[in-house]
């Protein structure tokens, strides 16, 4: 189980995290939602380690991670798609699943089939560059780079951002089937709230760097979670 509990991120004078506390457990779907800059993506960096945090502590499976950097955590089972998909657009989706695997022991530097079962056109494309892919081509070979390391841990950042529809529903069937497994605890940020609504067993919602709404998915109706999403 992930468990963070009072964490806050500045950036110089900037508080950007004030307080926040999330939980994520195996199985489960944990949405953080919320408007643009209110703090979602310095959540998930500070999570992976790409971003220290100045008070509050990170605990990852029983263990106080908040000091680890991230190569470690990533060893650890913790693995990010993150915002924008970052792509090798010159290396081919076989090479950018490559890169994915720094982090494994030396005997388990390999692609799992199961990667080409839940993409199956990253296959047929295993030889394209990355920058060749669709937008949602590209989003699903970002998600499948992650899994290549195994994780336990998963976070994604608005991975429906810039996405045709039909791909969107796929990389929820996928989200949903992975947390199913039972093995992977998900912390997912969005802000298309549909998405976030259909996939979502618990959710944290940020404004202004704090949490000022969190609960399971059946709180998602209120109409003080709309408030704070409407532009």
């Amino acid at each position: 189980m992930l468990n963070v509990e009072g964490i806050n991120l500045y950036y110089g004078a900037s508080h950007a995290l004030r307080d926040v506390s999330l939980t994520a457990e195996a199985g489960k779907i944990t949405c953080v939602l919320g408007r643009n800059g209110v703090g979602k993506t310095s959540l998930m960096r500070a999570l992976v380690g790409l971003q220290g945090v100045r008070s509050g502590t990170v605990r990852w499976e029983g263990h106080d991670i908040t000091a680890m950097k991230p190569h470690e955590r990533a060893r650890h089972g913790i693995a990010l798609v993150p915002q924008g998909r970052e792509i090798f657009p010159r290396l081919t989706v076989m090479e950018n699943l490559e890169t994915g695997m720094a982090p494994l022991p030396r005997g388990q530097k390999k692609i799992d089939e199961d990667v080409f079962g839940l993409f199956p056109v990253l296959h047929e494309m295993r030889n394209r560059r990355g920058g060749d892919l669709s937008g949602g081509q590209q989003q699903q070979l970002a998600i499948a780079r992650a899994l290549v390391t195994r994780p336990r841990l998963l976070l994604l950042d608005e991975p429906t951002e810039g996405i045709q529809p039909s791909i969107i529903k796929d990389i929820g069937r996928v989200i949903r089937d992975l947390a199913n497994r039972g093995t992977m605890a998900i912390v997912l940020v969005e802000q298309y709230f549909e998405f976030a609504r259909e996939l979502a067993d618990r959710f944290i919602l940020l404004q202004r760097g704090e949490v000022v709404v969190a609960g399971d998915a059946s709180r998602l109706e209120d109409d003080e979670v709309r408030r704070y999403l409407t532009v």
